[in-house]
């Protein structure tokens, strides 16, 4: 599942700006990224069920290396995935309903705090 009414595909920040704000809203980056990409993760996991959720904001370099301070780093489409062991994550699932709505709400504090730096 997109989320491409959140909008913010396409944003470009600033590497150590953008670890910044990522953290502030609970995604990280653990190991998933190379010099040209990266992916920001927030994992949901139904402690009941043993079911696992993961918001994923991917990411590239436009200009620089990940890793770089001053790197600029573009913003892909975020997108919803479930876990399945040991096959890996699906994209085209039917996902609770508190999940999306939890996801929305992290990704519209993340569009906002990213226009209060680019405004400011």
């Amino acid at each position: 599942m997109k989320f491409e009414e959140i909008k913010l595909s396409g944003k470009v920040l600033n590497f150590e700006f953008l670890e910044h704000l990522m953290d502030e809203v609970g995604l990280i980056r653990a190991g998933q990224w190379d010099y040209d990409r990266i992916t920001y993760d927030y994992k949901f996991e139904n402690m009941d069920n043993g079911e696992i959720y993961y918001l994923r904001v991917p990411c590239y370099a436009v200009e620089g290396e990940v890793e770089t301070p001053h790197a600029l780093i573009k913003i892909m489409e975020p997108y919803l995935g479930k876990h399945y062991y040991p096959h890996g994550v699906e994209y085209d699932e039917e996902f609770p309903k508190s999940i999306v709505n939890t996801c929305k709400k992290i990704l519209n504090q993340l569009k906002e705090n990213i226009e209060k730096h680019q405004s400011a």
